[in-house]
């Protein structure tokens, strides 16, 4: 089989361990929080316009969106500490980023598509919900971008190299 590279725990760069085993973690299980249990808070946080109570329909799909939120925060943070093969934080981060991806682009069908941008882009003008929906999926899509380039992980990094038979 082929070798094995894994950087040792103290070579993972101080950022990466903070951003992905305990930041986002935290923010993804808060936003499943809001999901299950303040429905009506998340609701209108993400839609102000509407200040309706969440129908049957609704409580129903923020059930299953408060799952997706808890399984990406705990999968994230269990996963990436099981190891510190840097080849599973890699694959683990490509299926986050293209995650990331389908979320931004989710989020441009109602702030962007059709009126030009407006709104999508006026940082400005961003609700709390906005920074969660755009600002920090863009931090964690660049972060984990900055990864699987190899960012901050360069020739100074302690590796271990061993063969599996």
């Amino acid at each position: 089989m082929a070798p094995t590279t894994t950087i040792t725990p103290s070579a993972i760069p101080l950022p990466y361990t903070l951003f992905f085993l305990y930041i986002e973690p935290f923010f993804t299980a808060l936003g499943a929080v809001y999901a299950f249990f303040l429905q009506h808070q998340y609701l209108t946080l993400t839609v102000p316009s509407n200040p309706l109570p969440p129908s049957l329909r609704e409580q129903v799909v923020l059930n299953q969106l408060a799952n997706l939120y808890l399984v990406f925060a705990v999968s994230e943070a269990c996963v990436l500490r099981a190891t510190k093969d840097v080849r599973v934080w890699k694959i683990f981060l490509v299926g986050l980023l293209i995650a990331d991806f389908g979320h931004l682009a989710s989020v441009w069908q109602v702030m962007g598509a059709g009126r030009g941008g407006a709104g999508y882009w006026e940082v400005w003008n961003y609700s709390k919900m906005d920074h969660g929906n755009l600002s920090f999926v863009y931090v964690g899509a660049m972060t984990r971008a900055c990864f699987l380039l190899g960012i901050g992980l360069g020739g100074g990094t302690k590796r271990k190299t061993s063969r599996s038979k």
